[in-house]
């Protein structure tokens, strides 16, 4: 099953689950058909056909919540961690520049906590904790920010006017009833 942003569920919603599951299997001991138990719980024929044969296979304790598919891997003392190391900047763990990547992050808490992720893995965990993925602006070294809005200012608007006041022989597509 697929979950948005690719959460899973929380505690409160898997006993929720579990109650409905609880629910059907009253109804499997009272005989109930799998389209009736559906419509009535308001969920598929397909999850209650599931239900019922966990039910068949391991009795009440077959459709019981497993709990949460695994536990973390870093506790929240080792992210809170992590996450001061992150700030401290990739430079003073070694790399020569200012990005971090998610390769340099996981090999980070390889080096910190011993603790292997994988690529994926390793972006679930800091999105789970409230990093968002940014992209670098690349500039040239050579940029001049001033010269840049004196061209903005002064020069684009000469170069606008003279392409808008371009004749019909132009190649202009802009204006209306030219081909």
């Amino acid at each position: 099953m697929r979950y948005a942003q690719g959460g899973g569920l929380t505690d409160a919603e898997r006993t929720t689950r579990e109650r409905m599951r609880l629910q059907a299997v009253k109804r499997f001991e009272s005989g109930q058909k799998n389209a009736e138990i559906a419509a009535a719980l308001r969920i598929s024929v397909r999850s209650v056909e599931r239900w019922r044969r966990a039910w068949r296979e391991g009795g009440e304790a077959g459709v019981l919540s497993k709990g949460s598919p695994g536990k973390p891997r870093l506790n929240e003392v080792q992210v809170a961690r992590l996450e001061r190391e992150l700030e401290r900047g990739p430079l003073t763990h070694g790399w020569t520049d200012q990005r971090w990547t998610l390769a340099r992050i996981k090999t980070l808490i390889g080096r910190l906590f011993r603790v292997s992720y994988t690529v994926e893995g390793t972006w679930r965990l800091l999105k789970r904790h409230g990093w968002s993925w940014q992209q670098p602006t690349r500039r040239a070294i050579e940029r001049d920010d001033d010269a840049v809005e004196v061209w903005k200012k002064e020069t684009w608007p000469r170069v606008r006017a003279s392409r808008r006041s371009a004749g019909p022989g132009s190649s202009s597509k802009t204006r209306p009833g030219t081909r």
